[in-house]
């Protein structure tokens, strides 16, 4: 199983960006995907999950309102469209699969995840 996550940049204040995780060897469907993110000094903060195949989401107060996660069943790809981005959002950002259930911002609860790509916010 392998995730590649992409987008990540330099974006200012108020801006947007769209980050992909392309999910290989794991077949979305009836399964629970997510993106985390771990700020310097900070521990993994899980802030979005969907079930792709009812699309029910859940959101951390962090960044409700702003980001929206979307998956792409037919070409096995999470999306993350971060909207007013604010420079407290600068982190790594990491995509998740296989959830083993419990919480699904307990990192420990994934079973395996993309490489990262790294989002700075300037203000």
């Amino acid at each position: 199983v392998q995730l590649q996550a992409s987008g990540g940049g330099l974006v200012q204040a108020g801006g947007s960006l769209r980050l992909s995780c392309a999910v290989s060897g794991l077949t979305f469907g009836n399964s629970a995907i997510a993106w985390f993110r771990q700020a310097p000094g900070k521990e993994r903060e899980g802030i979005a999950c969907i079930v792709s195949d009812n699309d029910d989401t859940v959101y951390s107060d962090s960044v409700k309102g702003r980001f929206t996660i979307a998956s792409d069943n037919a070409k096995n790809t999470l999306y993350l469209q971060m909207n007013n981005l604010k420079p407290e959002d600068t982190a790594v950002y990491y995509c998740a699969a296989q959830w083993y259930g419990g919480t699904y911002d307990d990192s420990s609860r994934w079973g395996y995840w993309g490489q990262g790509t790294l989002v700075t916010v300037s203000s």
